[in-house]
């Protein structure tokens, strides 16, 4: 608020000069006496001149807010995004689709891996790879050998999104400070970082397998706040899952379910995120 104040009074006096500048030559054009002519030309000089330093002035303090990422003007501050279908595509089905296993043993290792508690539990990191995949095998012992062969590749569910550098990074030039709050397990996490360029415009990152918590319960989103002392009344959280839009703003913060960058964007702008 403090900044607006001074804003509106540099923009008043900025104005007042610019119109004594443009009325001086007026003043002096009717003037008489020795150096009238000289002041009047004087005059006319900073009626042209004041308006056009005016505008350079101007253009480099845009030009220096822009590069020194100046803060935005609306309430939101702080931009937290999931990563899985939201900054990457996190697409499981047509992963395990591209072994061209029968529909049967399709719809049984799905249950057993990707559709069981045992695949969300695994992004909390509590126990080794191996474990989980013990886990994930009886779960359909009987199609054990091709359990395995897809768990060996498993990062190909992960594919990158070309908008997701852009866009960060115009948000972050803007001057909102970007954070990462995501369900991920750590092999997985290891090996499709070299993908995520968007890494480096986030002035945070909270990956579930590294603090042994996950979304949507509530201690991962107080680890975010309290470790970057976050306002939550500043934040908006983005994310595809509702249960974990529903947690975000049980903590506080405005949230979006994500559904597209086009739709994600809008609701971004209602928030006053330009």
């Amino acid at each position: 608020m403090k900044k607006d104040i001074w804003k509106r009074i540099a923009a008043v006096l900025g104005i007042i000069v610019l119109l004594a500048a443009v009325c001086l030559p007026m003043v002096f054009a009717f003037g008489s006496g020795e150096g009238a002519a000289g002041r009047f030309r004087a005059s006319l000089g900073a009626a042209i001149l004041v308006p056009v330093m005016a505008y350079v002035i101007w253009m480099v303090y845009r030009i220096l807010s822009r590069s020194r990422g100046a803060e935005p003007d609306g309430t939101i501050r702080n931009i937290v995004f999931d990563v899985g279908n939201v900054l990457v595509s996190y697409d499981w089905e047509s992963y395990l689709k591209s072994f061209d296993f029968p529909p049967e043993e399709y719809q049984a290792i799905a249950k057993a891996v990707f559709l069981s508690d045992v695949w969300n539990e695994r992004d909390r990191g509590l126990r080794t790879d191996e474990e989980y995949l013990a886990d994930f095998i009886a779960g359909a012992p009987e199609y054990e050998s091709d359990i395995r062969l897809i768990m060996q590749d498993i990062r190909k569910v992960i594919l990158p999104r070309d908008y997701a550098p852009v866009w960060t990074r115009l948000l972050k030039e803007k001057g909102y400070h970007l954070y990462i709050l995501s369900n991920y397990s750590e092999t997985t996490l290891e090996e499709t970082k070299p993908m995520m360029e968007f890494l480096q415009y986030m002035d945070g990152m909270v990956f579930s397998c590294e603090e042994k918590q996950i979304k949507p319960e509530p201690e991962i989103y107080q680890t975010l706040i309290s470790r970057y002392q976050l306002d939550p009344s500043r934040c908006v959280f983005v994310d595809d899952r509702e249960e974990n839009c529903v947690a975000a703003r049980r903590v506080g913060m405005q949230a979006i379910r994500f559904e597209s960058l086009r739709q994600a964007d809008a609701e971004l702008k209602k928030l006053g995120v330009e």
